[in-house]
Parts: structure tokens; sequence; C-alpha cells
């Protein structure tokens, strides 16, 4: 692939000049494999690149870090998005740049456990993001075709495909990994070989390893009056970062050389390997000892991580009542609906993905919301469900969508009744009608 379409999240195409120079470096990467890039920093300091930055970090919004600046103050300052950007490019040309300590808070996982996010300055996204626009393309031109997660034009939705047809050529079989907070043990000097391998720009390199090392501080808990804890990072690229999706993504690229190397298991079990960031699954006719020695003995000893084993399974999809998740979603082979003497592979939104949706919905309609206009709440739970199934679209969700479409117009009309002692209702109408009548979309 000589040419790529190269848009950033949100599907925003970049300026032309940022995205001729991603397209130079690209080809230049993709035609010399072991060519050494070194003189990078000049382009991550340009103004449009870092013009571009901006505007890609402000799409994906997000909270302030340690500094508690918003975007809206940057904008509304006196000086503007000017002179913020003017001021960080200066500090990055005569080298006084340092990172800022990065915001540590929490998100609650499906198994109820917290997952850490590190949550840097908006000075230092941008600076991020400058400099994934830079390095992207080059590490892009080595990346292989398995690989789905954080990459241009391509999603998770190809990812499913790719391993719904792996099923459809007879690989049935699947190692099921699962890397135990892979993202949080990365070791970083592991993890900067990788980079060395391409990078060899001393001033890119020295801002990589900064932020990898930034200062954590995390926040006492709501109530508690104590001081904020502070370490400093020894391993792993914080999810958060903008940096990080990239690292991360570098560091499994070369599990994927070994995986499709002379002795990998794509050559001596025809195996195939499909992977989006540290969800991946190898397929085959048979997963036996040698591939489970091959994964975990790699994946732990050269990589340094660690394989969590309780969840790490081997699944047969053939055998009855056997399924896969995978990227939220749900494969299983299932009897056909007419009679017949064949089954067919479903695929179906996860039981997991569809309760946390349900868990969302039920938080928007708990009693905490009744203070909201009827409809702006209607709006809002219209995003939220239309978005979840614009990605649950793939392969048989009408099932799905319609538990989903039966328990919002539950939730709703639990909600209107709740707002006041006498019922929120029309008579003439049924509340599967009113709630069509406030705006309601079903999927």
């Amino acid at each position: 692939m000589d040419e790529l379409d190269w848009r950033m999240p949100g599907r925003r195409v970049l300026s032309p000049k940022v995205s001729h120079l991603r397209q130079k470096l690209y080809q230049k990467a993709k035609q010399e494999p072991a060519f050494s890039f070194y003189t990078l920093y000049e382009a991550v300091c340009r103004e449009d690149v870092l013009g571009d930055a901006w505007r890609a970090v402000r799409k994906n919004a997000g909270k302030p870090g340690v500094d508690r600046v918003t975007f809206e103050q940057i904008e509304a300052s006196p000086e503007g998005v000017a002179g913020f950007l003017g001021r960080l490019r200066a500090s990055l040309l005569d080298r006084s740049y340092r990172a800022q300590p990065v915001r540590r808070a929490y998100i609650e996982k499906a198994n109820g456990k917290l997952r850490p996010l590190g949550i840097p300055t908006i000075r230092d996204r941008v600076a991020q993001m400058a400099v994934v626009l830079v390095v992207e393309p080059v590490f892009e031109a080595d990346f292989l075709d398995c690989s789905y997660g954080f990459r241009p034009e391509r999603s998770a939705h190809d990812a499913l495909k790719e391993v719904h047809a792996n099923l459809q050529q007879g690989r049935t079989e699947i190692y099921d990994a699962d890397l135990q907070s892979y993202f949080d043990t990365i070791p970083h000097d592991k993890l900067m070989k990788c980079v060395e391998r391409r990078i060899s720009d001393r001033s890119v390199l020295t801002l990589i390893r900064m932020w990898l090392k930034a200062v954590i501080v995390e926040p006492p808990p709501r109530g508690r009056h104590e001081p904020p804890k502070v370490t400093r990072s020894k391993q792993g690229t914080p999810q958060g970062g903008v940096v990080s999706p990239l690292l991360a993504n570098l560091y499994l690229h070369w599990f994927d050389k070994q995986f499709h190397g002379p002795d990998g298991p794509r050559q001596w079990a025809n195996a195939r390997l499909v992977r989006y960031a540290d969800d991946f699954v190898i397929m085959a006719r048979y997963i036996g000892e040698p591939i489970h020695r091959f994964a975990e003995n790699l994946l732990e000893g050269r990589f340094g991580l660690t394989v969590n084993r309780e969840k790490t399974k081997v699944v047969k999809l053939r055998e009855e009542g056997v399924s896969l998740d995978f990227l939220g979603y749900r494969f299983r082979y299932c009897r056909d609906l007419q009679g017949r003497g064949w089954n067919y592979l479903n695929l179906t939104p996860s039981p997991k993905s569809l309760q946390r949706e349900r868990d969302k919905i039920r938080e928007k309609t708990g009693p905490r919301q009744c203070f909201k206009p009827v409809k702006e709440l209607i709006g809002e739970i219209n995003r939220q469900t239309r978005g979840w199934s614009q990605y649950f679209d793939l392969g048989y969700p009408r099932k799905a969508f319609r538990d989903l479409n039966h328990y919002v117009q539950e939730r709703l009309t639990r909600h209107l009744k709740r707002r006041s002692q006498r019922p929120y209702r029309r008579t003439e109408e049924s509340w599967y009608a009113q709630l069509q009548h406030l705006g309601l979309e079903a999927l």
C-alpha cells in the first residue's frame, strides 16, 4: 500500500502540507526498510504540524491535566490559540520544553475493576500529537496486515471481518490471549529499542523518553484532605496519553514479526494472527501445545509481559455451545433457522456488550436525572444508542437491537412515571406512542 489517506481521530483530514509530509515519510520508510530517520525534530516544530496537532487534540476533547487548564480557557485567553502554540513551539526550538506531570484517573472496567488512565496537560498532548503526526508514517510502513488497532484506514470492524474470513476458511480453533495490564507493564528499555530501530533523531527520542518517565500525580479520594500521591513511571505507557497507542502498537509489532517469521506458527501451523492493539487471537485448524509455548514463552520471555492464564484459553468453535468473544462481538455456530442440516456462523453483540449498554441507559434514566427536560434526556439516549448500533451493525444484530429497544422503552416509561405523582402521559396515546412523540428513535 503506497498511498494512504492520512486521517486523524474523528475522520478529520489533515492540512495538505502535513498530509504531504506524512506521505513522503511513509514512502521513504516503505522503500528503505533499514533506513533510520535522523532529522525529524524540525518537522515536529513546524507551525502547520503544531496547528494540526492542536486541532486533532481539540477534536478529541478530554479533561484537563494537573494544571487544570481547559481548551476553553486557552481559546478565551488574550493571546488565544496562536499564542499558546507559539510558546510551545518556542520551548521546543530552544530545547527548554519539559513534560509536565500526568494526572492519574480511573475508569471502571466491565468486570467492575478500575483501569488507570494518565491524563497529560493539553500542552503535552499537543506536543505528543505533533510527534505522532511525524513518526507514525515511519512505523506504519513497517506494520503488518494482521494489526488493526490505532492505524489509519483500519478499524475494529476490519479485524472482525478478518476473524470471520478465517473461520470460513476452516481455522475454527482459536488461541484467545489476554495480556495482564499490557499498557502499564511495557518495559521502557525494550520499547525504546523498538523506537530506535527507525528513529535516530536524539531530540525526538528525548521527548518520547520524557513522556514515558513523566511524574504521575494521583489526587486523594474525595473527602480526604491529604496531599496527592506522586510517583515516577518505571514501566508502561499510560493509557490516556496521545503517544501511548502508537508506542503500544509498535512494541507488539515485533511479536507480529516473530509470528510470521520462518520459525513462527504462520509457517509451521498455517495459523493466522489477528491483533487489535493488545487484544489478539491466533487461529488455526488445530491449536496445540507448540502454539501455546510459542506465544507464552515469547511474550513473557523476550517481551517481559504477563499472560493472564485465567483468561487466556483455547476456543474450539465447532463444538456445540462454544463461542468466541472478541472486540465486543460474539462468534458462534448456530443451527440453521429453517431446520436444514447445517450450521451457520452467527455474529452478534456479546452479552457483556449488551449489558454494558443497558448499564449506561440505566444510569441516564435513574432518579438523579429527573431534573432534565424529557426531550433533552431522550436526545442523549438517542445519541448513545445510535453510536452503539453503528459499531454493532455487523452480522446479525437485530435481536440485540430489539432487546435494547424494549429495555430503553421500559426505562423511559419508568422514568416518566417517576417524574411526578401524576403520570406523564397523554390519555389517548400508549406509552410507546408517547415516547415516539417525544422523539425516541428505535434501532
